[in-house]
């Protein structure tokens, strides 16, 4: 790879916390931020997201994520309030502590559709927090990747091709940042009270997180027929909208986030969907991790292409969620390892890279509840 290419790129952070009150329980008051569109809710009034505008490389977005952090803290100081940095829930009394985000007028359609999931999923899982990580590659590198101007068909080739091996290598990122072993008793049950330690070391990337009732199987010939494969899904009642489409990857056109815009105007950016929150990092990602996760995009591009049957789309989602346990998967830790080892073997002439490789190595040799253990003595 062209050094003065790497880390150039276009990137953003959506992250999701919850508003708790002086003692810790869910906060009870309305969305206290407007319509910022850079401070909005999630899925609950209480549930405050942010979303950074797009960077050009991963110190100015965590520049820029720490500027919101600061004007929301400083508001919700003045209310009693503050953040919880972890993705699982605080206590919870009754789901009446999860009042569903309010939109009017023009966007009174988005308060529908949590209404929707709420009958479909409960409110308890839409709780469960992370960070989105949203990236794009720069022109200049599509441009030296196609030999000429990329034009839409090579782009969209491009992140298709990318976006099938996030997908089948997912489970990398999810079993060296998992952050969130420890779960309120109510979240299983309403008033119960006390921490424990579960048995996954990310409920939000496990059988019990982010998936839906079915596993689907995406067309990946080409952006029209992907985008077909998931109309399908929604024309014969599976899926409300794209958006439901629970999978740690996706694929996003510029402008609105909508199948239609995706299919008439292709990829704009991907997103990676697994990061939970860091309660040991000031803004709940620790900087390394971002850019491992970017390390790992320039390294799978450098794969051969592949057919992604049914089988290994399968599969894709059974590692994610097999990698989301806290008892180590001994498989998934040795395909972890050989994925670092390979990757310290591609980046070996780039310091920078292999310190943060190192970084993630050092992951491995703490295995099970050890990971998790002090997360919650701070």
């Amino acid at each position: 790879m062209d050094t003065k290419l790497l880390y150039r790129g276009n990137f953003g952070l959506e992250r999701e916390t919850l508003r708790v009150d002086r003692n810790g329980f869910l906060s009870k008051t309305p969305h206290p931020f407007g319509l910022d569109h850079h401070i909005t809710r999630d899925f609950c009034e209480n549930q405050v997201e942010l979303i950074t505008p797009v960077c050009t490389n991963i110190d100015e977005v965590l520049e820029e994520l720490g500027k919101l952090d600061e004007r929301v803290n400083k508001t919700l100081s003045e209310y009693g309030e503050s953040l919880w940095l972890y993705s699982n829930p605080p206590h919870i009394e009754s789901e009446d502590d999860i009042p569903i985000a309010v939109f009017e007028g023009e966007l009174s359609a988005k308060s529908d559709y949590r209404i929707a999931l709420q009958r479909r999923y409960g409110k308890r899982l839409m709780l469960l927090s992370g960070i989105h990580f949203n990236f794009s590659f720069s022109q200049e590198f599509l441009d030296e990747s196609a030999g000429i101007r990329a034009d839409r068909k090579f782009i969209d080739s491009l992140y298709l091709r990318l976006y099938k091996q996030l997908m089948r290598h997912s489970f990398v990122l999810v079993f060296l940042t998992s952050q969130s072993a420890y779960i309120d008793k109510s979240f299983d049950k309403d008033g119960a009270g006390g921490v424990v330690l579960s048995e996954y070391s990310s409920v939000r990337n496990s059988e019990r997180g982010y998936f839906n009732p079915f596993i689907p199987i995406l067309d990946h010939q080409d952006i029209s027929s992907f985008c077909k494969s998931i109309d399908d899904y929604i024309q014969n009642g599976m899926l409300f909208s794209a958006s439901e489409l629970y999978l740690p990857i996706r694929m996003k056109p510029r402008g609105e986030n909508s199948l239609t815009a995706l299919h008439e105007n292709g990829v704009d950016h991907i997103e990676l969907r697994m990061f939970d929150l860091n309660p040991e990092a000031p803004l709940g990602i620790d900087q390394r991790d971002l850019k491992f996760a970017y390390l790992l995009i320039m390294y799978l591009l450098t794969l051969p292409d592949f057919e992604f049957t049914e089988e290994l789309q399968k599969q894709a989602i059974s590692d994610h969620q097999r990698a989301a346990l806290i008892d180590t998967d001994k498989k998934l830790a040795e395909r972890t390892a050989d994925i670092l080892t390979k990757m310290s073997e591609y980046y070996s002439e780039n310091s920078e890279a292999i310190n943060i490789i190192k970084y993630e190595i050092s992951k491995l040799g703490r295995s099970g509840k050890e990971r998790y253990y002090n997360y919650y003595k701070r």
